[in-house]
């Protein structure tokens, strides 16, 4: 299943590729918890551990850096008991604005399969009713960030 969804910032685009890939669980209002494991000088390989909580259901996933073109894409990709992600977000320079674009690709396994096969649809719907909320807060999180924090 295939999700994406953008969003306009207003805030340079340096500072809000560093403040999406950067904390995740201070804007998210899914990822509970996020920690690195080991951390590669080019970003590329990075491994890191993260917590979810939606509807209720605690998930654990895995993760790796991916794509890391600072400050244009990031990706990840994350290993999950129920399913795997593959996340990759982009950034586009708006002349002191920026645009975010997220694609996310959910590859279901063992029965999350049949589940995601029956009622792949509604899913569909409830993960961009998600994707929505979460760009929402990365908005007011990236734009109520102060100068000061946006170089520390």
């Amino acid at each position: 299943m295939r999700t994406e969804g953008s969003i306009e910032i207003d805030r340079p685009i340096d500072e809000v590729f560093r403040l999406t890939s950067e904390n995740v669980s201070a804007w998210s209002l899914i990822v509970v918890e996020d920690e690195p494991i080991e951390t590669k000088p080019e970003g590329v390989g990075s491994t890191f551990r993260t917590v979810t909580m939606d509807r209720g259901q605690k998930m654990e996933f895995e993760g790796v850096v991916t794509r890391f073109e600072p400050p244009r894409f990031h990706g990840i990709e994350m290993t999950g008991s129920m399913f795997d992600l593959e996340v990759e977000y982009s950034f586009e320079d708006l002349g002191g604005r920026t645009r975010v674009t997220q694609v996310s690709i959910v590859h279901p396994k063992g029965f999350t399969k049949v589940v995601l096969f029956l009622f792949g649809w509604a899913m569909n719907k409830a993960n961009c009713r998600a994707l929505d909320k979460e760009f929402q807060s990365l908005k007011k999180f990236c734009e109520s960030q102060s100068e000061l924090q946006s170089v520390e």
